[in-house]
């Protein structure tokens, strides 16, 4: 059973970074692409940044510059690394993989951003 969890959320100020993690089991980790998104209060879920098997990354533009994306294989974790936060940042993050046809989440971690 496909399963993910993240993790690293909190309150931290304007300016400050977070962390996140996500931890996956249940696939063969290497093998796929993936992506952390967020949602804000009453908006869509967004993506924020991915990466592939091959380690190539993907970033929204609100993204780029202040966040990164990795990922440890050996531990089947991805992590997204926020820097600059802005209150515009605060989200439930999820991390997500799309196996065959079939999308999988993780149940969020809340980033809340004070200005």
């Amino acid at each position: 059973q496909v399963q993910l969890v993240e993790s690293g959320g909190g309150l931290v100020q304007a300016g400050g970074s977070l962390r996140l993690s996500c931890a996956a089991s249940g696939i063969t980790f290497s093998s796929y692409t993936i992506g952390w998104y967020r949602q804000a209060p009453g908006k869509q879920r967004e993506l924020v940044a991915s990466i592939s098997r091959a380690g190539s990354t993907d970033y929204a533009d609100s993204a780029k510059g202040r966040f990164t994306i990795s990922r440890d294989n050996a531990k089947n974790t991805v992590y997204l690394q926020m820097n600059s936060l802005k209150p515009e940042d605060t989200a439930v993050y999820f991390c997500h993989v799309q196996v065959v046809f079939t999308p999988y989440w993780g149940q969020g971690t809340q980033v809340t951003v004070s200005s």
